[in-house]
Order: structure tokens, then sequence, then C-alpha cells
């Protein structure tokens, strides 16, 4: 039995905590949140946890195995170091630290005391992306060319990161999911428009060693909720829109191709069929959580593992230094200034 200890009741914890209610072998043991309004509601949906105000105290509790991490992205390093040093497992929220170099000693004290390090990036989880990953790794989509999504909404406001560290993010885990090729440079442009508040908007490039590119549109002012990303590849196209009920990813045969003949001026176009592939029902959230759990009891590496959340953090921190400089490149080999 796997006790398990969630620090955090407030935006995402309470989702955390539902989605390991009632997976076998484990148990949530303790919920810890500073706020008694966090914990009058936490006792109202797992009246059998035990709660407390204070998360030292939870991490330093013996009856935890594991700890959760689902509160401000300042606090993660901080609370994660602690949970590992006391000899527990740790699920982090995205991003898993502010600084890279923050990420790095999480990885190397999680490594040094062989214990699990997983980072939350929830859309890797999704039946939607496990299903683009299995076409290209099954070659279906052929080289890939491009992946172009657009991310936006009305709110919710973030105090402590700003839009791309917020809603990029999502983006950046599933191309690290996906993409094979290494990025090696990014571009942002950032904006904000309200005051004693994080940019609100960007717009981002992204460079592969393989001539695959990334644009993403992330957005806090739109007037309308769009969650939609284009991939094309040199066989087959995929649109992979979130807000739909059903289908939410669609195949499609169609693409450009240059003559055989060098010579030749006119470009060949195939407009071919589409298919939309069965989506796995099971809540991203749920599969997640069983791969922690899979994964503590195998000494296993998680999908999401401490590694690829390092690298997401890598280009939260590039796009980032890119934004502050109007959207100067910024090399990802060196993060230095790209010529």
């Amino acid at each position: 039995m796997i006790r398990l200890g969630l620090a955090g009741y407030g935006y995402w914890g309470p989702n955390l905590a539902r989605a390991v209610t009632g997976l076998p072998d484990c148990r949530l043991e303790v919920i810890a949140d500073m706020a008694p309004p966090a914990l009058a509601r936490a006792a109202l949906a797992h009246p059998g946890a035990r709660l407390t105000p204070s998360i030292a105290q939870m991490i330093a509790d013996p009856q935890v195995d594991a700890v959760m991490i689902a509160t401000p992205v300042t606090t993660h390093f901080e609370l994660s170091m602690a949970a590992l040093r006391h000899g527990k497992h740790v699920l982090v929220e995205k991003p898993m630290a502010e600084t890279a170099d923050r990420a790095r000693l999480m990885i190397d004290e999680a490594a040094r005391r062989n214990l699990v390090l997983m980072v939350d990036h929830t859309f890797v989880y999704t039946g939607a992306v496990q299903a683009i990953a299995r076409l290209i790794e099954a070659g279906e989509i052929g080289a890939l060319f491009y992946y172009d999504s657009v991310r936006v909404n009305l709110g919710l406001f973030q105090r402590d990161v700003n839009v791309i560290w917020d809603l990029a993010v999502h983006d950046f885990s599933i191309m690290e999911r996906l993409i094979k090729a290494r990025p090696v440079a990014i571009s942002a442009s950032a904006a904000g428009f309200l005051p004693d508040r994080p940019e609100n908007l960007a717009h981002l490039s992204v460079y592969y060693d393989d001539g695959a590119m990334a644009h993403l549109n992330v957005n806090w002012l739109a007037p309308v909720k769009i969650r939609q990303t284009l991939i094309g590849g040199s066989r087959k196209m995929i649109v992979y829109d979130d807000m739909q009920a059903s289908e939410k990813v669609k195949v499609y045969d169609r693409g450009a191709e240059a003559p055989a003949d060098p010579y030749a001026q006119m470009i060949s176009y195939r407009l071919g069929d589409m298919h939309a592939p069965a989506l796995s029902p099971k809540e991203a959230l749920v599969t997640e959580a069983e791969e922690f759990l899979r994964c503590i009891r195998d000494s296993a590496v998680p999908l999401t593992d401490g590694a690829s959340g390092l690298r997401v953090v890598e280009m939260l921190e590039a796009a980032s230094r890119s934004s502050g400089l109007r959207g100067f490149p910024i090399d990802l080999t060196t993060l230095k200034e790209a010529s």
C-alpha cells in the first residue's frame, strides 16, 4: 500500500486527490494546506484523509511514502527537495521549478536517493496525445514538418507566472513527447495589457535541428477558448482539437509534393481521406496517477520524469529571455543569443 500526501488543496490539488482516490494499493493519507477553507473542502471530499495546515509536517510524516505537490511554482523546489530528503517519492505540478538550475538539483537529489521524481504534465497522458504519439512512432505521419498550436481563453490570470509559463508549458511538454528532433533555438514575443499582472499574450517559435518548426499562440485575453493544434508531416497531417467532445484527433491523408522532374514547375497535391482514430476514454490524471504508482512499485522511470521536466523548463527560460529581448532568438544548445 502506497500512502500519499498532498501539498496544496487550492486549484489543482482537488483534481490530484480525486484522481488517486479509489486506485488500488494506494491511499490518500494526508492533505496539507495553510488555508482553513481549503482544508474544510478537503474534509468534505476526502473524509478518510488526515488534514494538517503544515506542509512541512506532512512531508516529515513517516506514514507518508510519496508526496504530490500542487502549490505555486515558486514553492516547487523547496517542497520537492524537502520531500526527497525525507525519502519520499515526488509528483510535482508543472512546471517543476522556476529555473533549470533548480530542476537539475531536484533530479540529482532523486537519483542519489533512488526515488521517483515525476512532473505533472497532464496533457502527455491524454488519449489524444497518446494516439498522436503512436501515429508518429509508427511512421504514419512521415517526417514531421511543423507543430502549430493556438491555446487561448479569457483568464485564468495568474500572479506568480506569465502566460508562457502557464499555457505554453503544455505545448512544450507535448512537443517533448511527440518531436524526436532536438530543439536548437526559440524566439518569443510577449505583452501584458493589465496593470500589475504578468504578460498575458505571447507568440513563440521553436526551431529544430532537422528543420522542423513549432509555432505557439498563447493568450489569456481571447474572447473564446481555443485549444487546437495542427501537426504537418511528409505523409499525413493531424488536427488535434481538444475542445471537441468527440473526434478530438483527425488524420488527413493530404499534402504537397515537389515534382520528381527538377525542371517541372508544378507542385502536386494529395487530397485523400480523413479518419479519426479511437481514443482512450480514461481521464488523463488517472492515467498519470497510475504511472506514478507503477514507477514507485517497479522502480521505473516515468514518461514525464525529471529529465523531461528539465527540458521543458529550459525552453521556458529561453522563451522568457527571448521575450525580454523583443523576440531575439535564443540558442537552446548554449543558452546564448543565436546569431
